[in-house]
């Protein structure tokens, strides 16, 4: 059986999410107020119970691994992201509920993050291939997708339905094993400047 894993990076680190970072999460979404961002899911205060009961839940049925993400320099919980749809069987997972606060937000920490959990996704629990999934109309998302060296395998057309009724258009991306070489490169690359300015 497989089990989430500390994932420890230079200037951040990804840590099993727990009910105890419910009030470090929240005070991450006030940053930039994201519950209001109408094409993705941040919590909010009457929201964050429900959205971590569902993180746990998943990971005791271990089709998820929900971390928090902490500033290495500061401390502080800065968002969250997950694996999600795991399916070991075929080796394959998707990373998503990725979200950080405002002044987090393209900076490195994005970029270790992603670093960090796609070298565990290949090189230690051996995935073939890692998705990643989005709203349509979330183009940073897109954008931050297509910057990582993931490419685009096509759109899921009213693949669901929001909380407000209305149908969603979902674009998916991946990166494969044979892929993962040279993705590591070059993101190792662009993490080499932030990792000089940190010495």
């Amino acid at each position: 059986m497989v089990h989430q894993q500390i994932l420890t990076g230079r200037t951040v680190d990804l840590l099993p999410l727990e009910a105890i970072h419910q009030a470090a999460l929240l005070a991450a979404a006030a940053d930039g107020e994201l519950w209001s961002l109408w094409y993705t899911s941040v919590p909010g205060a009457a929201t964050i119970a429900a959205y971590l009961r569902q993180a746990l839940q998943e990971r005791t049925a271990g089709s998820a691994f929900p971390y928090v993400v902490q500033d290495r320099n500061s401390g502080k919980i800065i968002g969250t992201t997950r694996y999600c749809n795991i399916d070991m069987g075929n080796r394959r997972l998707e990373i998503g509920y990725t979200w950080y606060a405002k002044t987090y937000q393209r900076t490195a920490a994005n970029t270790e993050a992603k670093f960090l959990l796609l070298q565990n996704a290949f090189e230690n629990l051996e995935c073939i291939a890692v998705e990643f999934r989005t709203h349509w109309f979330n183009e940073k998302s897109r954008a931050a997708i297509l910057r990582l060296g993931a490419k685009q395998d096509g759109v899921l057309r009213n693949h669901r339905i929001d909380a407000a009724g209305v149908l969603r258009d979902t674009v998916v991306f991946s990166i494969t094993a044979a892929e993962w070489p040279a993705v590591r490169q070059a993101l190792r690359h662009k993490l080499t400047p932030a990792f000089e300015t940190r010495q």
